[in-house]
């Protein structure tokens, strides 16, 4: 008996030869009936009856159950389409742990390796350099943007209920009228609180002795992540 031959086979690379309605034709899928079995909805009634007072009136009228509006707007109004999908948490990559040495690859520091010290609830990786070591503050980084390396650190938990989305809100700038759209910006340039200074300094106290016990670790985190002539990151180990 001869072996089984499928119809659609696969070319190098993963690659199906035949597409999906070349299969379709092929196993003559078409000419088999849909026995689908229509929904049961029930109609819901577009009239109820209503009693009417006084005796030359009928006693019953027939009033339509949804009420048609007295206006109409005189342009067609676009309405919103229903959004049935729910928000899910980020998934965290399997990778990134407390403690994980990230090479950042966008933004004013891109190039720099900082530690992942917590995933935010909006779903951004809370990192620092530390402050101390390399100059990368606290900030918020998209996983999408980052190597994760096989360097971990063992970092003691920061039990601080300040880390969280809300110390990163930007205060509105206020806005200008006519006339002041002329006159010459005198407002300072905002600086940075002395409250984000002082959550700084606090974690960089536990995440800079935990840095230092590990030999070259230091001067690992202050060099950059460049890639010379020949070197190519899909061959490289992190």
């Amino acid at each position: 008996m001869a072996a089984h031959r499928p119809r659609n086979s696969m070319l190098p690379g993963g690659v199906p030869k035949l597409g999906r309605a070349a299969v379709y034709r092929r196993r003559a899928l078409y000419k088999r009936k849909k026995n689908a079995k229509p929904s049961k909805v029930e109609a819901k009634p577009e009239f109820k009856t209503k009693k009417v007072h006084g005796e030359k009136n009928g006693g019953s009228r027939q009033v339509p159950v949804q009420k048609s509006p007295r206006f109409y707007p005189t342009e067609d109004v676009k309405r919103p389409l229903t959004n049935r999908r729910k928000v899910k948490p980020t998934k965290l990559r399997s990778s990134i742990k407390p403690g994980t040495v990230l090479i950042l690859l966008a933004g004013a520091h891109r190039g720099k390796r900082v530690i992942f010290l917590k995933q935010l609830p909006s779903g951004l990786l809370l990192v620092t350099g530390p402050y101390k070591i390399n100059g990368v503050p606290l900030r918020r980084v998209d996983q999408a943007y980052v190597i994760a390396t096989s360097t971990v650190v063992e970092i003691p938990a920061i039990a601080n209920d300040k880390l969280t989305d809300a110390m990163f809100k930007r205060k509105a700038k206020p806005t200008k009228n006519e006339r002041e759209m002329f006159i010459e910006n005198t407002s300072e340039e905002p600086k940075i609180s002395a409250e984000r200074i002082a959550l700084q300094k606090e974690v960089d106290a536990v995440v800079v002795p935990a840095v230092k016990k590990v030999e070259m670790l230091p001067s690992y985190l202050r060099s950059k992540f460049t890639l010379t002539k020949g070197q190519f990151p899909h061959q490289l180990k992190f």
